[in-house]
């Protein structure tokens, strides 16, 4: 099971996050998050990550010229990409987000060309990062990897697998103290129960 913990910000959570046992650090590079990273912080923050770590940046409706760029220059692993109608990057190892909502249909993700899928709950004007589940079952049948992110925590995230059977998992906000800011404790209890 891929285990991603994204909305990284700083060293210290890195750290955690990797000692843990998490399998992915996603990086959010869109204005708008409370997770926002300037390339300057991120340098920062990716030189303490494990090489055996995947580093993920997230980006919102981002030109392929600086997924590219971004992707250079801190050394990531994929590019997330949310938005509507997004271009994919050549060359790169692409994960596409995108928001479930009711009538969703897993279809969908035969025809688009990303190494995995990650589906998230979008809310109050947020691609994702909401803290909100949806249906998993909705998501069961993929035939490409899922990644199933929204709302998940160490309560929940094994009914998750059950219901839905992905390729991997990914939390943000329900492991948080505060807005970018990871609980170490809630970062351990979540990858544990996920990999059990």
């Amino acid at each position: 099971m891929m285990v991603k913990i994204c909305g990284i910000t700083n060293r210290d959570d890195a750290l955690a996050a990797a000692g843990c046992g998490a399998s992915a650090l996603g990086f959010n590079f869109y204005p708008g998050s409370p997770r926002y990273l300037t390339l300057e912080a991120a340098k920062q923050v990716l030189e303490s990550v494990p090489d055996n770590i995947l580093k993920i940046g997230v980006f919102v409706n981002e030109l392929p010229d600086r997924l590219s760029a971004f992707a250079r220059e801190l050394a990531l692993d994929a590019v997330q990409i949310h938005g509507d109608a997004p271009q994919f990057p050549e060359g790169l190892r692409v994960w596409r987000a995108l928001r479930v909502t009711p009538g969703f249909d897993i279809s969908v993700l035969d025809a688009i060309p990303a190494e995995a899928c990650l589906l998230d709950t979008p809310a109050d004007g947020f691609e994702g990062g909401t803290g909100r589940t949806f249906d998993w079952t909705l998501a069961r049948g993929a035939r490409r990897p899922v990644i199933l992110a929204g709302g998940l925590d160490e309560t929940n995230v094994r009914r998750a697998i059950e219901a839905a059977q992905p390729w991997g998992v990914d939390a943000c906000s329900r492991l948080e103290s505060s807005p970018g800011r990871k609980d170490h404790l809630k970062m351990a209890r979540f990858i544990q129960a996920a990999r059990s």
